[in-house]
Parts: C-alpha cells; sequence; structure tokens
C-alpha cells in the first residue's frame, strides 16, 4: 500500500498544500514590496520572479513526482503565460477602482487552479485529469 502523500490519486490535495505555501510566499512578497513603495505591476514581476524557483521545486518533487530541471525552460514559459494572464486581470481590477492589495486577493484563488492544470501538464506531459503518459 502507497503511503497516501506519495499515491498519484492524491495530486491535487498535494499541490493544494504546497500551493497555499507557495501563494502564501508569493502574496507576502507582493505586500512587501508594496509597503517597500513599489507600485502594484512591479511588485508582481518581482513577486513571480522571486517565487518560480522555488515553486519549481515543490511542483516538480512535492506534488508531481518528477526530478532534475529538465522541464525548468517550458515551467519558466508557462509561468510567464500565468503572470501575464494574472498582470491583466489585476490591471482590469485596478481600473475598477479595487486597491491592488485586495485586487490581487481577488485573483489568487482562479490564477492557482489555472496553474494546477498548466503545471500538471508541463511537469507531467499530461494533464492532470488524465490516465498515462500524454
Amino acid at each position: 500500500m502507497k503511503p497516501l502523500l506519495s499515491d498519484p490519486k492524491w495530486a491535487f490535495l498535494r499541490f493544494l498544500v504546497v500551493g497555499v505555501v507557495n501563494t502564501g510566499f508569493g502574496y507576502l512578497l507582493f505586500a512587501l514590496l508594496l509597503a517597500a513603495g513599489l507600485s502594484a505591476q512591479p511588485a508582481l514581476a518581482l513577486a513571480f520572479a522571486g517565487g518560480v524557483l522555488w515553486n519549481y521545486v515543490t511542483h516538480a518533487r512535492l506534488v508531481f513526482g518528477t526530478g532534475g530541471v529538465a522541464r525548468l525552460p517550458v515551467y519558466v514559459l508557462a509561468y510567464l503565460g500565468l503572470y501575464g494572464i494574472n498582470a491583466l486581470g489585476l490591471q482590469a481590477l485596478l481600473s475598477a477602482g479595487l486597491p491592488p492589495i485586495v485586487a490581487q486577493g481577488v485573483l489568487v484563488l482562479p490564477i492557482a487552479v489555472l496553474a494546477y492544470i498548466v503545471i500538471g501538464r508541463v511537469l507531467t506531459g499530461r494533464f492532470p485529469w488524465s490516465r498515462g503518459a500524454g
């Protein structure tokens, strides 16, 4: 019998747990950069850049059971795509009048769900809901 945390059926739960830590780190960094005087978009860019390598290691090893750095370039590209979507959403919410800290807070969950789908595909070669290689 496989330990609960290593069972592939529990990948989404692992992703959520690791995602909470990763998202908390990124959001805290975003908030600290805002408090240091940066505006929202530069703070978002630095928070994403600061977290991408940490996130790669935690996602690859703890969530999807992969290792090495072979998929790091495509992972970075995926994160850049996620960053772009996040930045557009942030700008839209800022334009609607929300304060930066609230606007990014609204985006955390939808970006996390999208990230699970995209990152699962990048790190395993298949979508998280698929069976087998793909």
